[in-house]
């Protein structure tokens, strides 16, 4: 049995992972942002540890790491799982700089200070880090290019941090879902509609055949969606499989991005994305 800390435990697929590992036996200390979501959660799942953790707080981040510090003690951390995450969408041309710095200070930043933070524990046990990625890491979408941007990103340092840590023996795993059976789309849809409405005149102009399409599109990723519990069988084998994948591919709309991301030349592949999202090309 291993230590655990799972951020984004409030819903979705953090909340799904933590309750499959305590099932299982496991530690698990679950990062939320709200004192109504521990409570919630630690009615729902019983013996799982609560932190209060906004990611992107770094006094949180030195608390929880000290709270998980002093419980585990010598033992140390067999798992981190950096699952917390938002996504903001709408067209890059008219999203606010604030909204894209936002989105990348909790999805990468944010990762990035979690992970140095709880490193030195994950060591002693030579355990592992996990990221929550997306098959959005693997080809762009309109309308949701920050997000897609901080999933690259992920991509990246998840690369870069397998490099590094390799001679400890600490695996680095990402778990790259398509659209999930979560909140985060209709978060996303409704700070879309939010964002649309900021755009100047001409910018909704421009894009008015784009942002039409975002009904459609949000209730087409809902209906190819997969369950968070789908997700958390997932994780728990990045977690304690004997010789881990450095990527998991789950749902079918994912494994389909990650064919045509090695295979089809960027033009097919630009394509195939704006067919999926219905914002293609205007024609000339």
């Amino acid at each position: 049995m291993g230590n655990i800390v799972v951020t984004g435990a409030s819903t979705g697929i953090g909340r799904a992972t933590v309750a499959r590992l305590v099932d299982a036996g496991h530690t698990v200390f679950a990062g939320v942002r709200k004192q109504s979501d521990a409570d919630d959660l630690a009615a729902e799942v019983r013996g799982v540890v609560p932190l209060l953790l906004d990611v992107t707080d770094v006094d949180q981040v030195v608390a929880a790491r000290a709270t998980v510090d002093e419980a585990v003690g010598t033992a140390g951390l067999h798992g981190l799982v950096n699952n917390a995450g938002i996504a903001v969408g709408g067209p890059l041309e008219g999203v606010p700089l604030d909204e894209i710095r936002r989105q990348l200070e909790v999805n990468v930043t944010a990762q990035v200070g979690m992970t140095q933070a709880f490193l030195p524990l994950v060591r002693r046990a030579t355990g592992r880090v996990v990221f929550t990625g997306s098959a959005s890491g693997r080809a762009g979408i309109a309308l949701m290019g920050p997000y897609t941007a901080s999933k690259y990103a992920i991509e990246g340092l998840a690369e870069s941090w397998r490099a590094e840590l390799a001679p400890w023996g600490i695996k680095v795993v990402v778990v790259e879902p398509g659209p999930i059976k979560t909140p985060i789309w209709d978060k996303a849809h409704g700070e879309m509609d939010a964002i649309a409405d900021s755009l100047s005149p001409e910018a909704r102009e421009l894009y008015a055949d784009h942002l039409a399409k975002i009904p459609k599109f949000v209730r087409r990723q809902k209906l190819t969606a997969v369950s968070a519990k789908r997700v958390a069988r997932v994780m728990e084998k990045a977690l304690f499989s004997p010789r881990p994948r450095a990527r998991y591919l789950v749902g079918p709309q994912a494994n389909g991005l990650g064919v045509m991301a090695r295979v089809f030349p960027d033009s097919a592949k630009a394509a195939v994305v704006g067919v999926t999202t219905g914002a293609r090309m205007p024609k000339r």
